[in-house]
C-alpha cells in the first residue's frame, strides 16, 4: 500500500474525519491534512488569476512542476475571470522540503500586480488558510483578504486578455534608444545650431550643449532610478513622478507634460516646413508668401503625421526606422562634406578648417538683442527629447531595462554629435557672407581684421546688414557644407518629422494615462483606447488640433520658449522625486539602477527651476502658477487613489518623528486638549455624539470612535480589520477628523478597558471618555447597567475624564437606517448594491429595545452604482421616499432623526448653560469655550451657573466673573443658585422613590443572609442603609431637575458637571436613578466630569509654544495618514 495520500475527485471536498470516527474535531491526522492539501485546499487555494483564455497557456504550462491546473477545478467569482486551483496532484507542495505541507515557496508570480507582462496573478495561501483549523472554510467568496480585484482591474484584465497576442511591444533600441535620438536630433540639430554657434560663438556654444546635458543627464538618472523601482506602465513622466510624488504632483504636472508635447509637434512640424518653403522659394515657387506657405504646408504635415500615428505604433515605429537611416546619413554627408572644401562655396562663407576662422567663431557676437540665456531658450527644446522612450513605456517589453540603457545612452550620443557639429560650424564657416563671387580683397591683406579678409574675401559690406550667407544668416548653411546637399535636405526633413512624430505619439499616451487615472473631471471620454495596442485615438485628434493652432503662429523661435519651459517644470519634478523617495526612507524605494544620489537629483531639480526663470521669467512664474493651481485643485478634489507615494513615506515620517519628540515634552496645562474616546459604535449609528464631539475637538483635539464588538463565539478578526478600513473612510468621507478604532469583547466593560488602556500613541492618546446616556436602562437587564456604571468607574480609575451626552429622543439611530435599507430593497425598481453588516449591537448609548437584541447594523457606505452615499445621504433619500409606500416612520423615530441631526447645522442664536456646580479642573467650563469657537455654535452665548448661598451672591458672582476675565473666556451672564439646597418638590420625590423601587434589596423584610446572599447575586440593588445615607445627595439630584427646568429649558445645549458616586457604596442602580433624574425631560445635556486636574489656567508661558506647535504637525500629520485609495 502507498504511503501517498489519494487526491479526490476533482471539484469535491474530501471529509475531514470518517463518519463514526472516534476522533476528535481538534485533533489534526497527518493523513487527513495531506487529504485537505490536496482536496479542500483546491478550493482557493494557489489559485492563479488568469487574465488569459486557457487555450492561450504553453502547452507545457501544466507539467513544469510549478501549478498543475485542472479543468475541473475551474470556478469563476469575479465576472468572468477564472481562477485555476492548484490540484496538488504532481505532489510538489505537498513535499517541500521534504515534509507534507500545503505552504508555498517563494515565486515571483506571488508578487506580479493584476497587469503583470504575463497576465497572470499567482495567490499564496493566506495565513488564514495556513492557520484555521481544517473544519473551517475560510474566504468562501475566493480571494484572501486584500487581494479581491477592483472593477477597474478587472476591466483592464478583460482587456489585457482580449489584446494578448496581438499587442506590439519594443525593446530598448528600437523602443528608447532610437527613438530619444531622432527627437533629440530634431529641428535644432540642421537649421539652428549653426545660427547658435554664430550668436554664442564655439565655446560659449559648447557651453549652452553641455548645460542642456547636464540637465538631461541629471533627469535621465532620476528616471532611470524611478523606472526600476518597480513595474513601469504606460503614461511615461506623468506615470512617474505622480506614483513616486502621489496624484497632486503627478495630476498637475501630467495635464502640462502632455501639453507641452503637444506644442513640441508644432515646433517641429514649423522647421520642417521652414525648409519646405526656402527649397521653394529658391526655385520661386510660392504658393503665397513665405509665412502663409509655412502654415499651409505645416498644416498638411500635421495632417500626415496623424494618420501615420493613427495607423497603429508597428507603422509609427517602421517608420522611425527609416527616418533614422535617412537621419544618420544626412548627418555622416555633413562631416565628410566637412572635409571637402570647394572653391566655388567660398563666397558663402564655407572655407573648410581654418584656425583663423576657429578663432574669430571662438567668441559671442550676439545680435537683435539676443542673449546668451535667449539662444540657451532656443537650444533647450532640443534636448527635450530624453522623455520620448519613456513616454512610451506601456508599448515596451521592459521599461525598467530599456529605459535606462535608452535614455542614458541616447544623451551621451546625441551630446557628442552637437558638440561635434557645433565645432565644425565654428571651424569652417564664417558668421557672414555675401555669396557674391566679386567680393575678392584688392591689394595688401595687411590691414585685414577678419578670417575671411586674410582668405582673400571682402565681406565687410555685411556689416551693413543686408548679407544672405554665413552662420548668423543662412539657415540652411550645413546643406552647403554637405557632400551631397539634397541629403542634407532629406535630414532635415527626417530629424524634424521624427521628432514631431515621436512627440504626436507621446502627447496621446501621457494624456490617456492621466485620464484613465480619472484625476481631472469629463476627460475620462479620452482615456478610450481602440485597437490591439489600445491606441488612444481621441486623444491623437486633441493633440493634433492643439498642435495645429501653434503651427498657424508659424515662427519657431516664438514657439521654443513656450515649451522650455513646461519641460523643465517636468524635469524639476523628476528630479525632486528621487530626492523625496529618497528622503522618505521608505523600505519600498530600493531602486536597481543605483548611479544616482538625492542631493545630485535636489541640485537637478533646483538647477531646471533656475535655467526656467533665466530663460523667461513671466513664462517660468506662469508654468508656477499653473502648476500650482492644478496641484491645489487635485489637493482638494482629493481623488481615491493609493499609490504608495512618498509623499505617504515622508508624512509618515514626520508624524513618527514629531509623535516622538512629543513625548519628550512634560505635558503643561496651557496645552491641554480634550482627546476624547467616543464609545460610539458604529460610527454612523450615532451622529449625534459623533457630530458635537467633533465639534470641539475639530483641530483641536484627538477623536477615537471605540467600537466594543461583544457577543462571538469565535471573533472574526478579517471582517473586523475590513470594517476598520471601511468605517474610516467613511469618517474621512463625512469629513470628520477621527479614528475608529474597533475591539473583540467579552462585554462593554472589558472592551472599554481594552481602549482605555491601549489606544493612543505617545502622547496622542486620549484623556477623556464619552458616552451615549443609557435612556432604556429601566427596560433591560441589570447587569447591563452594572456593566455600564462599572465602565465610568474605570475611566476615573484611569485618570480619564468623563462626558455623557443625553437627548431625550435617544442617540441610537441604526434600526432606522436597517428599515432605510430594507425598504429600498422591497422598492420597485431598486437595484442598490447594499451592504449590511449583521452584529449584535452591545454599545450602551442606545435609547431603543433593539440595542439589546440582534440587529442589522448598516454599513455607511450605499452604493448606488458609481455614486457612494453616506448615512446623511440615505437618510435623505429616505425621506423623500417616506411620501410613497411601503413604510412610513413612527412618529418617535422621526422625532429620532430629526434629534439625530441637529449638531450637524448651524445652531440658531441661543445659550450654551454651563453649571458649573464643582471645581473638576475646568473641563466643564472648557467643553463650551471650544464649542462656541467654532461657526457652528458661534451665536451661541455662554451662560454661567453656580451654587452659592443667598447672603452671599453679590460675592460669589463678582468672584466668578473674575476668575472668568482671568481665563479670558467670554460670557453673557452668571447666575448664583441660592435656593439650589431647598428641598424638591413632593410629587417630584415620588418619582424618584417610584423610578427606584423595583431595584431596592429591602433587606429589613428579609432574612440577614438571604439579604447577603441577594446583594451577592444582584449588586445592583439598592439597601436601605445607601439609601438613607444618601438621601441628601438624591435629593439634591431631584432639585437640580427643577431648576435646570426652571433656567435652561430653551437653552440650546446644557453642560453640567457629572454627579460622582464612590465606588463601592453607592450602587449602580442608585447612580444611574440619579444621572437620569437630573437629566430627564431636558433639551440635550452634557453630563462633564473632569480628572479633577486643571485644565484651565490664566498665566503664560511661551517655554510650551515648541510642544502645541509639534503636537499640531504630528496630529495634522496622523489625520491625513489615514486617507487611502488611496493610500
Amino acid at each position: 500500500m502507498s504511503d501517498q495520500p489519494s487526491s479526490p475527485p476533482a471539484g469535491h471536498k474530501p471529509a475531514l474525519r470518517a463518519p463514526g470516527s472516534s476522533q476528535s474535531r481538534f485533533q489534526v491526522d497527518p493523513v487527513a491534512e495531506a487529504a485537505a492539501a490536496a482536496g479542500v485546499e483546491s478550493k482557493g487555494r494557489f489559485r492563479v488569476v488568469n487574465f488569459l483564455s486557457p487555450s492561450d497557456a504553453a502547452p507545457d504550462a501544466g507539467v513544469n512542476g510549478d501549478t498543475v491546473r485542472s479543468e475541473a477545478s475551474l470556478h469563476s467569482s469575479t465576472g468572468g475571470l477564472s481562477h485555476f486551483s492548484d490540484t496538488h496532484s504532481s505532489t510538489y507542495y505537498l513535499r517541500t522540503f521534504g515534509h507534507n505541507t500545503i505552504d508555498a515557496v517563494p515565486n515571483i508570480d506571488f508578487y506580479r500586480q493584476t497587469e503583470a507582462p504575463l497576465g497572470e496573478k499567482l495567490l499564496r495561501p493566506s495565513l488564514s488558510e495556513l492557520h484555521d483549523e481544517l473544519d473551517k472554510e475560510p474566504f468562501e467568496e475566493g480571494f484572501p483578504n486584500g487581494e479581491e480585484l477592483t472593477a477597474a482591474e478587472i476591466i483592464t484584465a478583460k482587456e489585457l486578455s482580449e489584446s494578448k497576442g496581438g499587442t506590439v511591444k519594443f525593446g530598448w533600441v528600437k523602443g528608447v534608444l532610437i527613438r530619444c535620438m531622432l527627437n533629440i536630433w530634431g529641428v535644432m540639430l540642421f537649421i539652428r545650431m549653426s545660427w547658435i554657434v554664430g550668436q554664442a560663438g564655439m565655446a560659449l556654444s559648447c557651453a549652452i550643449v553641455l548645460m542642456a546635458i547636464v540637465v538631461t543627464s541629471i533627469t535621465g538618472l532620476s528616471t532611470s532610478a524611478i523606472a526600476t523601482n518597480g513595474f513601469v506602465r504606460g503614461g511615461g513622466a506623468y506615470y512617474l513622478i505622480s506614483r513616486s510624488l502621489g496624484p497632486e504632483f503627478g495630476g498637475s504636472i501630467g495635464l502640462i507634460f502632455a501639453f507641452a508635447n503637444a506644442v513640441a509637434v508644432a515646433m517641429y512640424v514649423v522647421g520642417f516646413a521652414e525648409t519646405v518653403v526656402e527649397l521653394l522659394d529658391s526655385i520661386d515657387a510660392l504658393m503665397t508668401d513665405e509665412i502663409n506657405d509655412i502654415r499651409i504646408v505645416g498644416t498638411l504635415t500635421a495632417i500626415l503625421l496623424l494618420g501615420i500615428s493613427v495607423a497603429g505604433m508597428e507603422w509609427e515605429a517602421k517608420a522611425q526606422i527609416v527616418l533614422m537611416v535617412i537621419l544618420v546619413a544626412a548627418i555622416c554627408n555633413y562631416f565628410i562634406g566637412s572635409f571637402i572644401p570647394l572653391k566655388s562655396k567660398e563666397p558663402q562663407g564655407f572655407f573648410g578648417y581654418n584656425a583663423a576662422i576657429m578663432m574669430e567663431n571662438m567668441g559671442p557676437d550676439f545680435r537683435d538683442d539676443e542673449t546668451f540665456f535667449s539662444v540657451f531658450a532656443i537650444f533647450f527644446p532640443a534636448a527635450t527629447g530624453i522623455l520620448a522612450g519613456a513616454n512610451i513605456s506601456g508599448d515596451l517589453v521592459d521599461p525598467q531595462s530599456a529605459i535606462p540603457k535608452g535614455t542614458l545612452l541616447a544623451i551621451l550620443i546625441t551630446g557628442v554629435v552637437y558638440i561635434a557639429v557645433a565645432i565644425s560650424n565654428g571651424s569652417c564657416i564664417v558668421r557672414d557672407a555675401t555669396g557674391d563671387d566679386n567680393d575678392t580683397m584688392v591689394g595688401s591683406l595687411e590691414n585685414c581684421t577678419d578670417a575671411a579678409c586674410t582668405l582673400g574675401y571682402d565681406f565687410s559690406i555685411c556689416k551693413e546688414g543686408g548679407c544672405k550667407y554665413g552662420l548668423l544668416n543662412d539657415f540652411q548653411v550645413m546643406s552647403l557644407v554637405s557632400g551631397f546637399g539634397p541629403l542634407i535636405t532629406a535630414g532635415i526633413f527626417s530629424a524634424t518629422l521624427s521628432s514631431a512624430l515621436a512627440s504626436l505619439v507621446s502627447a496621446p499616451k501621457v494624456f490617456q494615462a492621466l485620464c484613465k487615472d480619472k484625476i481631472y473631471p469629463g476627460m475620462h471620454v479620452f482615456a478610450k483606447g481602440y485597437g490591439k495596442n489600445k491606441e488612444p485615438l481621441r486623444a491623437y485628434v486633441l493633440t493634433f488640433i492643439i498642435g495645429l493652432a501653434f503651427i498657424l503662429i508659424a515662427e519657431l523661435n516664438i514657439i521654443a520658449p513656450i515649451i522650455s519651459n513646461f519641460f523643465l517644470a517636468s524635469y524639476a519634478l523628476i528630479n525632486f522625486s528621487v530626492f523625496h523617495a529618497s528622503m522618505a526612507n521608505s523600505p519600498g524605494w530600493r531602486p536597481s539602477f543605483k548611479y544616482y544620489n538625492k542631493w545630485v537629483s535636489l541640485a537637478g531639480a533646483v538647477l531646471c527651476c533656475v535655467v526656467m526663470f533665466v530663460i523667461n521669467w513671466w513664462a517660468a512664474l506662469l508654468t508656477n502658477v499653473i502648476v500650482l493651481a492644478l496641484y491645489i485643485y487635485v489637493s482638494y478634489k482629493k481623488p481615491d487613489v493609493n499609490w504608495g507615494s512618498s509623499t505617504q513615506a515622508l508624512m509618515y515620517n514626520k508624524a513618527l518623528t514629531h509623535s516622538l519628540h512629543l513625548t519628550g515634552v512634560e505635558d503643561h496645562i496651557k496645552n491641554f486638549r480634550p482627546q476624547c474616546l467616543v464609545m460610539s459604535g458604529y460610527p454612523n449609528s450615532r451622529p449625534a455624539l459623533l457630530y458635537l464631539v467633533h465639534a470641539f475637538t475639530k483641530n483641536v483635539g484627538l477623536m477615537v470612535c471605540g467600537h466594543v464588538r461583544t457577543g462571538f463565539r469565535r471573533p472574526n478578526y478579517k471582517d473586523m480589520m475590513n470594517e476598520q478600513v471601511r468605517y474610516q473612510r467613511w469618517l474621512l468621507k463625512t469629513q470628520i477628523k477621527a479614528f475608529y478604532t474597533p475591539v473583540f469583547a467579552d462585554d462593554l466593560r472589558q472592551g472599554a478597558q481594552y481602549l482605555l488602556q491601549t489606544t493612543g500613541l505617545g502622547r496622542l492618546k486620549p484623556n477623556t471618555l464619552v458616552f451615549g446616556f443609557k435612556n432604556n436602562w429601566r427596560d433591560g437587564e441589570m447587569k447591563d447597567v452594572e456593566t455600564y456604571i462599572n465602565t465610568i468607574h474605570d475611566a476615573f480609575d484611569l485618570q480619564f475624564g468623563v462626558v455623557l451626552l443625553r437627548l431625550k429622543e435617544g442617540l441610537d439611530i441604526s434600526h432606522i437606517q436597517d428599515e432605510i435599507l430594507t425598504s429600498q430593497v422591497k422598492a420597485p425598481g431598486m437595484k442598490d448594491l447594499l451592504v449590511s453588516i449583521n452584529i449584535k449591537d452591545f454599545d450602551s448609548d442606545s435609547s431603543k429595545p433593539s440595542s439589546k437584541s440582534t440587529s442589522c447594523q448598516s454599513s455607511p457606505l450605499i452604493f448606488r452604482g458609481q455614486k457612494i452615499m453616506t448615512w446623511v445621504e440615505t437618510t435623505q433619500h429616505f425621506l423623500e421616499y417616506t411620501k410613497k409606500p411601503p413604510m412610513q416612520l413612527s412618529p418617535a423615530d422621526e422625532k429620532l432623526l430629526t434629534a439625530s441631526q441637529q449638531f450637524q447645522k448651524k445652531q440658531s442664536k441661543g445659550t450654551i448653560d454651563v453649571w458649573w456646580l464643582f471645581d473638576d479642573g475646568g473641563l466643564t467650563l472648557l467643553i463650551p469655550y471650544l464649542l462656541t469657537n467654532k461657526n457652528k455654535w458661534r451665536d451661541c452665548k455662554i451662560r454661567v451657573f453656580i451654587g452659592g448661598k443667598i447672603n452671599r451672591i453679590d460675592h460669589d458672582r463678582r468672584a466668578m466673573a473674575a476668575l472668568l476675565s482671568k481665563f479670558r473666556i467670554d460670557f453673557s451672564d452668571i447666575t448664583v443658585l441660592g435656593d439650589i439646597n431647598i428641598k424638591p418638590k413632593k410629587h417630584n420625590k415620588k418619582m424618584f422613590e417610584e423610578m427606584i423601587e423595583p431595584y431596592r434589596l429591602k433587606e429589613d423584610d428579609m432574612e440577614q443572609e438571604a439579604a447577603e446572599k441577594l446583594k451577592a447575586e444582584e449588586p445592583w440593588r439598592i439597601t436601605d442603609n445607601e439609601l438613607e445615607l444618601y438621601r441628601a445627595k438624591s435629593n439634591r439630584q431631584i432639585r437640580l431637575n427643577e431648576l435646570l427646568k426652571e433656567h435652561s429649558s430653551t437653552a440650546n445645549l446644557i453642560v453640567i458637571t457629572m454627579p460622582l458616586a464612590r465606588k463601592g457604596t453607592v450602587s449602580s442602580t442608585l447612580y444611574m436613578t440619579w444621572l437620569d433624574t437630573l437629566t430627564k425631560d431636558l433639551p440635550p445635556i452634557l453630563l462633564v466630569r473632569g480628572n479633577h486636574q486643571s485644565v484651565l489656567t490664566f498665566y503664560s508661558s511661551p517655554l510650551f509654544i515648541k510642544c502645541f506647535i509639534q503636537y499640531r504637525l504630528c496630529q495634522s500629520s496622523f489625520t491625513v495618514l489615514n486617507r487611502k485609495n488611496v493610500c
